[in-house]
């Protein structure tokens, strides 16, 4: 074995196999809740391999330099920065989107979102969609990207989230399917002339109460973009917002989608018959909890 195969002068030679071992646990002395897949993914970055390869290659020694950069990836990893900052992307739907410090990671949770939206869009005639608070683009693309007949509208009010949307979008060659608008919420849609209706608005707004902040885990209430997080409040003040100015965008039959958090269903069926919504649908995730709100503008 040559020298260039052990690690840092101690003799040991380090495989991926007990390089694994080793990070799996020291990540669960650490607290990291997914202490072997964070491990995988962050080797599997640093090789630029799949996943499978650290199965296949399991008794390949590692060289001296990948184990010096994979051990300042795990240090940073010990102290909760995301694996998708570190590696610089996440997977959903089936796809890649880059992810930086400037946008919330995307979430397994909030493909509920965009299955329900596909499944009550039209399927056939061209229609059109705007996604408020867009943030990687993650909801936007791949809606466009499942549905050939969609184009969309993608709104944040970060032109730091717009400028990391417009480069998912180009990576996933969809550019052309939407319009990125950087401003308030409903407002940079209002300020198009001779706009037409909107089958449907989609959002994931910030959602979590102010005072949950300090609940939330490491990784997220230190290194996820606050203002995406929470309002500031109680973590109702955008659905009011949104159920109050979006029905006048929406064609007569549009619906408005949105992801909720934890027991918040009904603080927002309660704003919408407020506003004169149409008929409400709750959609469950797969751990039974409340997580979308579809609100029609008929009944």
């Amino acid at each position: 074995m040559t020298q260039n195969k052990t690690y840092a002068g101690n003799g040991k030679i380090w495989t991926i196999g007990t390089i694994l071992k080793w990070t799996q646990e020291y990540f669960s002395a650490k607290g990291i809740d997914s202490p072997r897949l964070d491990a995988e993914v962050l080797l599997s970055y640093l090789l630029g391999k799949e996943r499978i390869y650290l199965y296949v290659h399991f008794d390949e020694p590692l060289q001296e330099n990948e184990l010096i950069k994979f051990r300042e990836l795990v240090k940073k990893r010990a102290a909760r920065i995301p694996v998708a900052y570190l590696t610089g992307q996440k997977e959903f739907m089936g796809m890649p989107f880059k992810v930086n410090r400037h946008v919330l990671v995307p979430r397994p949770e909030t493909e509920l979102l965009v299955e329900c939206a596909i499944e009550r869009l039209p399927s056939e005639q061209t229609a059109v969609f705007a996604d408020i608070g867009t943030g990687s683009g993650a909801i936007a693309i791949s809606l466009v990207k499942l549905r050939k007949n969609l184009h969309g509208y993608a709104v944040d009010i970060s032109a730091e989230a717009i400028a990391a949307a417009q480069e998912n979008a180009g990576i996933l060659h969809v550019e052309d399917k939407i319009e990125f608008l950087q401003g308030d919420l409903l407002q940079p849609l209002r300020d198009i002339p001779d706009r037409e209706p909107l089958a449907a608005i989609v959002a994931n707004p910030p959602y979590i109460p102010l005072a949950d902040m300090d609940t939330l885990e490491p990784e997220v209430r230190a290194y996820e973009p606050a203002d995406a997080l929470t309002d500031g409040a109680d973590g109702l003040n955008f659905y009011r917002r949104l159920l109050e100015e979006s029905k006048e965008l929406l064609v007569a039959d549009g619906f408005l989608a949105c992801e909720i958090g934890i027991k918040q269903a009904a603080s927002v069926k309660k704003i919408a018959a407020e506003n004169a919504w149409g008929k409400i649908e709750i959609l469950k995730d797969l751990a039974g909890i409340e997580r979308v709100v579809v609100l029609w503008k008929q009944k």
